[in-house]
């Protein structure tokens, strides 16, 4: 070990009340490591404060990438909101269109059905034995549920 330490922090969003919790933690611990740096050989000072510097330049890097990727972040959000681009209505608009020619489809084949099995009807009535007026008799109605005429 080479006597570096790195401390990370979980990643939290900023609020103005956490923000000023750390500066509050910052300023006590920049005020102790003042006190205690009177007391230090030259050499080791000079390091300190070299690697104070270093902090300090890489905490307002990671602030700057911070704003960045936020501003990034509500830019995006913001063109979403944006009038909606031809892209984004065409892709609305086809399936809804595609939606219609579905049900059009449907509706167009179940009426042909419809119509296959009256015609289908329509045929047997006319092709077979009896007259069509058989059908409407009451007393045939009766013949056809008896069991004599399922034989």
């Amino acid at each position: 070990m080479n006597g570096h330490h790195t401390i990370t922090a979980p990643a939290l969003e900023p609020t103005p009340h956490r923000d000023v919790l750390e500066a509050r933690v910052a300023r006590r611990i920049a005020a102790r490591l003042t006190e205690g740096s009177d007391n230090l050989p030259h050499d080791i000072g000079e390091r300190l404060r070299v690697a104070r510097q270093q902090a300090v330049d890489r905490a307002r890097q990671l602030r700057k990438l911070s704003t960045v990727a936020s501003w990034q972040a509500q830019g995006s959000t913001a063109v979403m909101w944006g009038p909606p681009s031809w892209w984004l209505r065409a892709a609305s608009v086809v399936p809804i269109a595609l939606l219609l020619l579905g049900l059009f489809a449907i509706q167009r084949t179940y009426l042909e059905q419809q119509i296959s099995a009256a015609a289908e009807i329509d045929e047997a009535i006319l092709t077979d034995d009896l007259p069509p007026q058989a059908y409407t008799d009451p007393g045939f109605a009766e013949f056809l549920k008896s069991p004599r005429a399922a034989e």
